[in-house]
């Protein structure tokens, strides 16, 4: 890639296309802390809802020195639309396989118009119960369940955000020596700025209440919280992507309380996530 295209996707990302994704890899490659082509490398791989996407985003906000221009970058207007070129591209992919659909029903029923639709729709049922292998069954609840598609955020959804960006699966970054040494002293400075705030805390005069008013102790446990304002159904994909299934599981009781009108597409999904959990202890 040379700087004149670099240049022309910076300005206008959305234009982005398959081969440039693949070549800001190779720069990515070379330069591994070069933030804007990872950015880059992003949308790229979300305008071809790529798998390598979820992944790629852990490994940006690795990289990036600042994830809160990361979190706005990703969740604006220019990040989440396509362009025109592509859009109609994946619009005719669709046509395209509805008309192979069609002419294949319509085959079917010349070559077996004397069974009627019920007895098609059970003979089909019972075919593709007895054909479809244990690997195969999670393979579908598993693109039902969208796993591998890019996560949506939105504005408001920096909590889920910041749970997807436990880092815990990722490995290590190589660093040079002097970061290290930077990084050192960076977390000598926090260590003595908690020690001074543990100090304030033990040494600071207590509030006595005053003899008309009654104090009533309030204790926090982060297990017992509602955080159903918290929940969203990008929240509970997250937990399924890093593979919490009971989290998972948690999150969509908590939105068919916040969404009873879902309910039922919740309460599948929960099912599904069931099985998963079965097949992976």
């Amino acid at each position: 890639m040379n700087v004149t295209d670099f240049i022309h996707i910076i300005n206008k990302p959305d234009t982005i296309h398959v081969q440039q994704t693949q070549d800001l890899e190779k720069v990515i490659d070379e330069f591994p802390y070069f933030q804007s082509a990872r950015a880059l490398q992003l949308k790229g791989l979300y305008n071809e809802n790529s798998y390598k996407y979820n992944y790629a985003l852990k490994r940006t906000a690795a990289y990036t020195t600042d994830r809160s221009v990361l979190f706005d970058f990703i969740t604006s207007d220019t990040f989440i639309s396509i362009h025109t070129s592509l859009y109609e591209k994946k619009a005719q992919e669709i046509l395209d396989n509805q008309v192979i659909d069609d002419e294949k029903n319509v085959s079917e029923k010349e070559i077996d118009p004397k069974i009627n639709t019920l007895e098609k729709s059970i003979l089909t049922s019972i075919s593709k119960s007895s054909t479809v292998e244990p690997e195969q069954q999670i393979h579908k609840i598993e693109e039902k369940l969208a796993i591998g598609t890019p996560l949506d955020f939105s504005k408001r959804e920096q909590h889920s955000f910041q749970e997807w960006l436990q880092l815990s699966r990722s490995e290590p970054i190589e660093r040079d020596q002097t970061v290290l040494e930077q990084e050192t002293l960076m977390d000598e400075e926090k260590r003595k700025k908690l020690e001074l705030i543990d100090k304030f805390i033990e040494t600071s005069p207590k509030i006595t209440p005053g003899k008309h008013g009654t104090i009533i102790p309030i204790t926090i446990d982060i297990n017992t919280t509602d955080n159903s304002s918290l929940m969203t159904e990008t929240l509970a994909r997250v937990y399924l992507e890093q593979k919490k299934y009971q989290k998972a599981i948690q999150a969509y009781e908590i939105l068919i309380l916040k969404y009873p009108e879902k309910s039922s597409f919740f309460a599948k999904r929960i099912s599904d996530i069931k099985i998963l959990q079965h097949n992976n202890n």
